[in-house]
């Protein structure tokens, strides 16, 4: 998720004006919703001005706080090293007696100072330095365990939850063995077991392709998993479906295969292109991959016949809501070779009406002070509305989006890793909310900061 290179600083605005006045989506937030449980609920404007924390970590709105579950360099609970570095991705799922399973990426290239530690049963590819580590916290929240949970891996950067409670944690690179010192293939999705790390070992799902993974969402009905491609360069990613051959049959199920599928939207080579909110699409195709593994060609590259296939720039979140899959492209540039250009786009893809629709467009530049950059990880709030992960310059933020389209700081990173002059602050990743809906979960990738969050959560 994190990128180098940016020089902008972009602000969330209602493309048709009141620049200045405050922040909003285009879109229709009601449709957004549609057909969830969410969607009975109106939403409220926000929880209030952030207050500065004298600790220096997380501001918050009045009523709110916070705990530290973990921190990179301290030592792990479990002891098998330290906690590894740049937390991303991250999930909450229930466990036993109240448990809950905090299920949590660490995005690590090979120069990584903090190592996901190997673990005997549990490593991929020793060569690799990513992996998740995870943190089972008691009923009270206190943190009960915190261990490695898969090893080996290479840039872990989002993934998604299923339908039985694992997490399936995402490589975003295509790099092959030989490459980087790496002894094996990486560019896989590999699956969490909380509750028990060996009993899902550190087995690649293979059929389920080999590219730069960025989130997936699982449809609960049919078992359907939908994954987002981040890729770096032109022809940008594309958006998948995996059919799998053992739909909902719990742990271990995915390995058994299944079918990879892009998305071909006739017409649109580029979902850049695409500039108006409701801006709709039916009869959505789905394409075989030639070759999932990507053996010879990355499968952006691929030969999907004449009519071509559908890319996107900076594809990331992805979430299941209602009936309906939703995934977010974080911006385009027409600089760096899309179509059009933009600041942010929420899509959603219809399954039952093969239909794709733009339901929200991020906007221009404004005011400095307000949040809304890049939008990253996302989930639905307790509210009703969404939460969503900044990553992008300057201050970074945690902001909510009501489901009227209004959107308000919920947290802000206060810990600077620059100077008083030139201030530099880490993004936020892995946004969640605990079963309960009583506490948010969220990740400062830089310096990796595990942050559980709570107060007059509306519901």
């Amino acid at each position: 998720m994190s990128e180098n290179g940016r020089t902008t600083r972009r602000q969330m605005l209602v493309r048709t004006g009141a620049l200045g006045a405050g922040i909003a989506f285009a879109g229709n937030l009601t449709e957004l919703f549609a057909g969830t449980a969410a969607a009975q609920n109106l939403g409220h404007t926000g929880y209030g001005p952030l207050v500065p924390d004298p600790k220096g970590l997380l501001d918050l709105p009045e009523g709110f706080r916070y705990r530290v579950l973990s921190r990179e360099g301290d030592p792990l609970r479990s002891g098998e090293g330290p906690v590894p570095s740049n937390h991303d991705g991250m999930t909450a799922l229930p466990g036993r007696h109240g448990r809950v399973h905090l299920v949590r990426n660490h995005e690590n290239r090979v120069t990584a100072k903090l190592p996901v530690p190997t673990v005997e049963g549990l490593t991929y590819d020793p060569a690799g330095k990513g992996g998740c580590t995870t943190l089972t916290l008691g009923p009270s929240g206190s943190v009960l365990s915190e261990r490695v949970s898969i090893a080996g891996t290479a840039v872990n950067c989002a993934g998604g939850p299923t339908p039985w409670n694992t997490w399936l944690t995402c490589e975003e690179t295509e790099d092959k063995a030989g490459t980087n010192g790496y002894t094996k293939d990486h560019g896989f999705i590999f699956e969490v077991d909380p509750a028990d790390p060996h009993r899902s070992g550190a087995v690649p799902l293979t059929a389920m392709g080999r590219f730069q993974h960025e989130a997936i969402a699982v449809d609960p009905r049919n078992g359907i998993v939908y994954e987002t491609e981040d890729a770096f360069q032109k022809p940008f990613g594309l958006f998948y479906r995996f059919l799998p051959h053992k739909p909902l049959g719990g742990g271990g199920s995915l390995r058994a295969g299944g079918r990879l599928q892009a998305m071909r939207v006739p017409g649109v080579p580029d979902l850049s292109s695409i500039q108006e909110t409701g801006a709709s699409f039916k009869g959505v195709e789905w394409v075989d991959v030639p070759d999932p593994l990507a053996v010879r060609t990355p499968i952006r590259l691929q030969d999907f016949g004449p009519k071509g296939i559908t890319h996107a720039q900076k594809l990331e979140g992805c979430y299941w809501g209602g009936r309906s899959v939703y995934f977010v492209s974080s911006f385009a540039r027409s600089s760096e070779g899309s179509a059009g250009d933009h600041y942010g786009q929420i899509w959603r893809y219809d399954p039952a009406a093969r239909r794709l629709t733009l339901v929200i467009v991020f906007g221009p530049d404004t005011d400095v002070q307000l949040p809304g950059e890049s939008p990253d990880n996302i989930c639905l709030a307790p509210s009703g509305g969404l939460m969503v992960c900044e990553d992008g310059d300057g201050i970074q933020h945690v902001y909510g989006v009501t489901r009227r389209g209004e959107v308000y700081a919920m947290a802000r990173n206060a810990q600077n890793l620059g100077t008083p002059e030139a201030p530099e602050y880490g993004e936020f990743a892995g946004v969640a909310f605990s079963p309960d809906c009583r506490t948010m979960y969220v990740n400062c990738y830089t310096p990796g900061t595990t942050f559980a969050v709570t107060g007059p959560w509306r519901r």
